[in-house]
């Protein structure tokens, strides 16, 4: 995404090193003007099996034979530098893009408890480093052992879901290990942190942006909270008290103090209408049917409809899904021919309508597969949250949620990690036809030219946008190798998020972190009423990673440019910044210093560019 090259050969032979192969590795070379050596690999079987003595023999008789392209024995780096030192003269060919697999498609949701735990493994592992360098703690085996377990379960049969059952029963052990140990780990550090022991709530941000958001607060009684000078009203639920936050300071935290007021009346109205409601929020009007859809959406602050006309929002779908080989790896395009819709509502109810949000609980029973949702409506924040849990019965079946919305645009942008990818939507050519299911991490986006809508996930991979309809794969059943893989429990949370402009205008980036990552709650007060320990100057750069350097030398800050633009950006700390400077991902240093002004560097950041850079403090 950033411009930068790599330089790659497709080994299209991987068999016996006998005549017919290699003459044939040598004809299929198709730029001999910029190489004349081709690369045969070979072994036995597909699992990254040895030569056996015969292919030895063959490939020194073949390197003997009056004739014969010169044959010789080298490792695939020493292959590779060699072509390397070749394309330097300008003679290889570029591509440039997106090289899309026009296969295993199915591999982006297929057991869906793999790809939730890796996902808030990750992310807990994420806070767990933050918490170490803000507590001084050092760099510890612990920290590493649990990245050894999450690193060695993205193997690339494990996370795409594509093992077999036994495997996963050992990989919920571990992710289990991964959740327990981080977040007494975590815990442990803001405890300490926050010794002052009062009614006071500390929040803390670990993203690196300053941060509007919901924060739950477990047990609290307190009317009010207030960070001394803006009053946020405590709304109690059945799983606890929660308040909605602003301006939560980045990679820092706010103190929170119980305040006595009048109560905050609710900004919800809800009315029945029919068999359905019709609900008014601060952002929008919502018809929602009998079914739980939402026939209308549409949003007041930009006057205008969101869904399409005659189609509904939520509309969940199974699809019959029976790929013509490889169940647990394959999507194959026609799985959309054969599908009905989720109905069998069984209960629908408000549970909750106070001054932070309102709630619409929706049960629903199809063949013996429950699934019950939360759908969050909140009275400062325009998103809405689909809060999920699916007791699945299916086999072979895959389950989607659709969004038609009413956007003009034949291309949709998409998460993907340290940046965003563009795809469009036509199938003008069997390559576009090929996109029918494509990858992306934590939200897409259809907008046109004022307007926008953005669909996010917390632990979701595969989505879709045929005519439009935003479409997120929800759960993928197949039973090949695993009978039963996704016959069980999920939970899963997807959101909504029409806006003003575009994805870039409207924050998707920052919105989609904060439904990955929760703010954390501490009940007491810790030293100083609000710290930022670190942050950025632009909105545009993501401050991704704080943590020990690998060496124990100094801080290690990850950022990287997120809307394709050059920017110029000040890195500011809450301590004195000693020295700074440049590193490669693997912390070795690649350039000079970087100048330091007391507690600021200041540096040009390249479209979609990765920077990372060693800081020396002193507080």
């Amino acid at each position: 995404m950033d411009g930068s090259g790599v330089v790659t050969h497709f080994n299209l032979i991987h068999t016996f090193p006998d005549v017919k192969n290699v003459e044939r590795a040598i004809a299929e070379i198709p730029d001999k003007q910029a190489s004349d050596q081709k690369l045969l690999a070979f072994g036995f079987g597909d699992g990254g099996g040895g030569p056996t003595e015969g292919m030895v023999e063959l490939a020194r008789r073949t390197a003997k034979m009056r004739g014969m392209p010169a044959v010789r024995y080298v490792c695939a780096s020493e292959f590779m530098h060699r072509l390397e030192e070749q394309a330097r003269e300008g003679a290889l060919p570029e591509y440039r893009g997106e090289l899309y697999l026009e296969l295993h498609r199915g591999t982006l949701t297929q057991m869906h408890d793999i790809k939730r735990n890796n996902r808030k493994a990750e992310i807990a592992l994420h806070d767990m480093e933050f918490a170490n360098v803000y507590a001084r703690k050092p760099k510890d085996a612990q920290t590493d052992a649990l990245y050894k377990i999450l690193l060695q379960n993205q193997f690339h049969d494990i996370l795409p879901g594509s093992s077999i059952h036994e495997v996963y029963e050992q990989t919920k052990k571990e992710y289990a290990e991964i959740a327990e140990t981080s977040a007494e780990l975590i815990g442990e550090r803001l405890n300490a942190l926050c010794a002052k022991k009062d009614e006071s709530v500390t929040v803390w941000n670990t993203l690196g942006h300053r941060r509007n958001d919901i924060v739950e607060l477990g047990a609290n009684s307190a009317e009010a909270l207030t960070d001394g000078t803006n009053v946020y009203p405590v709304q109690q639920t059945k799983e606890g008290a929660v308040i909605y936050a602003e301006n939560l300071p980045s990679k820092g935290y706010q103190v929170l103090r119980p305040v006595s007021g009048a109560a905050v009346e609710t900004p919800f109205a809800v009315t029945e209408a029919g068999e359905g409601y019709t609900l008014e929020t601060p952002f929008y009007t919502i018809e929602i049917n009998a079914n739980g859809e939402f026939t209308s959406l549409f949003d007041k602050e930009n006057d205008r409809e969101v869904l399409q006309s005659g189609k509904t929002g939520n509309e969940l779908r199974i699809y019959e899904d029976k790929p013509l080989q490889y169940s647990a790896w394959n999507l194959d395009i026609f799985h959309t021919e054969k599908s009905w819709k989720v109905e069998g509502v069984r209960r629908m109810e408000w549970t909750e309508n106070g001054p932070v949000r309102a709630t619409l609980e929706i049960e629903r029973e199809v063949m013996d597969t429950v699934i019950r949702q939360q759908i969050h409506f909140y009275a400062k924040d325009r998103r809405i949250d689909f809060e999920t849990y699916v007791d699945w019965k299916f086999a072979e079946h895959v389950l989607k949620v659709h969004f038609p919305a009413d956007v003009h645009s034949d291309e949709a942008t998409y998460d993907i990690q340290f940046g965003n990818v563009t795809r469009k939507l036509h199938t003008n050519t069997s390559w576009d036809q090929a996109k029918f299911e494509v990858c992306g991490h934590k939200w897409a986006d259809l907008s046109e030219g004022g307007y926008g809508v953005s669909l996010m996930n917390d632990c979701k991979y595969g989505y879709s946008m045929k005519d439009r309809v935003m479409t997120q794969t929800l759960i993928k059943s197949g039973t090949e190798p695993n009978l039963t893989a996704d016959q069980e429990e999920h939970f899963f949370t997807y959101s909504l998020y029409p806006h003003a402009g575009t994805w870039r205008e409207a924050g998707t980036v920052q919105e989609a972190l904060n439904l990955n990552v929760p703010a954390k709650a501490v009940s007491s007060a810790a030293e100083k009423d609000r710290m930022e320990f670190l942050s950025v100057d632009r909105r545009n750069v993501v401050l991704e990673t704080v943590k020990k350097a690998e060496d124990g030398d100094g801080i290690i800050v990850r950022l990287y440019e997120v809307e394709n633009a050059r920017t110029k950006v000040t890195l500011h700390c809450a301590d004195t910044i000693l020295s700074a400077e440049e590193t490669d991902l693997l912390e070795n240093p690649i350039e000079g210093a970087i100048a330091v002004k007391e507690n600021e560097i200041s540096f040009t950041i390249k479209p979609y560019e990765i920077r990372t850079i060693r800081i020396r403090t002193q507080k």
